[in-house]
């Protein structure tokens, strides 16, 4: 079957085209927003948590129509886009005594506070205190505060994994295919910032150990899918990622410094070293496993599935 647009790693031929142009015909008035609802309904296209794809289904919606194959009614409204209206975190002001000890003479409590009242302070710390500051992760992630009583000691996020990184797929053996079914099976660790008047010998490796023993498990109750396999990238000009090696995470290589969004072979950003940790000693298995995989036939199936 013709492949028209190609999108996420998703074939959309000119059947799923005239499928959409019947739920525009079939729903006059409707919102953009009902379409991509509608879609999603008919496609089952959704999240491993069983929300609809809405976002993604839109953004596919206005690929297509850039590209002259389908005609979508005029929007309705314009709501606030936070991620491309975005506004730094509230500032705000915690204990900055300087706290200076043995590790040993410290309780450390690591809780994940996305969706908690502690977010605020998450946000406003890594803004603060991270060199690359703070930017509203997209996709599934979830927000980690260390504390010692009630003092913040560090903050760690853990996001949705890139889409290809050379080093990493290397280390895994995956195929493509096997990739684009599973790649949501890995987190990235995106901020690690220890707040700049702790000063505790060995607090990083610590915080990275307890935070992978439940990860999994808060992935899971969170998206209603695990995690097999946790990666980062650090910045080899600034750090030698030595509390990455002393919690036996293994320098996978390094990235090309192409940047995420660049399409060519120039180098535009500083090459990163790679580090990857298993959370299970079968994580390969499971990361090549197509049955943990999310269905590719999503635009094969018939739209009598309508609901």
């Amino acid at each position: 079957m013709e492949t028209l647009v190609k999108y996420r790693g998703r074939c959309v031929s000119r059947d799923d085209v005239e499928t959409i142009k019947k739920v525009i015909e079939d729903f006059p008035g409707s919102s953009r927003r009902f379409i991509s609802q509608e879609l999603c309904r008919i496609w089952d296209w959704r999240q491993p948590n069983g929300y609809l794809k809405d976002m993604v289904c839109r953004s596919l919606l206005l690929l297509l129509e850039s590209s002259g194959f389908i005609k979508l009614p005029p929007r309705k409204c314009t709501p606030n886009n936070p991620l491309a209206n975005r506004k730094k975190p509230e500032k705000i002001v915690v204990d900055e005594t300087p706290l200076q000890c043995k590790l040993s003479d410290i309780s450390i409590s690591l809780i994940q506070v996305r969706k908690t009242s502690r977010e605020k302070m998450f946000d406003s710390l890594v803004e603060q205190y991270h060199y690359l500051g703070y930017t509203q992760p997209v996709g599934e992630h979830l927000k980690y505060l260390a504390f010692h009583g009630d003092r913040p000691l560090a903050c760690l996020a853990r996001a949705s994994a890139p889409w290809h990184i050379k080093a990493r797929d290397r280390f895994i053996g995956w195929t493509k295919r096997e990739r684009q079914k599973n790649l949501h099976l890995i987190a990235s660790n995106t901020r690690f910032p220890i707040l700049p008047w702790i000063r505790i010998q060995c607090l990083a490796s610590r915080l990275l150990s307890i935070s992978r023993k439940n990860l999994s498990e808060h992935w899971n109750r969170l998206y209603n899918h695990p995690v097999y396999l946790v990666e980062t990238f650090v910045d080899v000009r600034r750090f030698s990622g030595t509390c990455y090696r002393a919690d036996n995470w293994i320098q996978a290589g390094l990235t090309t410094g192409r940047g995420k969004a660049n399409k060519t072979h120039v180098r535009l950003v500083s090459k990163k070293a790679v580090f990857v940790r298993p959370l299970r000693k079968n994580f390969r298995k499971k990361l090549r496993d197509a049955a943990q995989g999310r269905s590719e036939n999503i635009f094969r199936r018939s739209a009598g599935r309508r609901r």
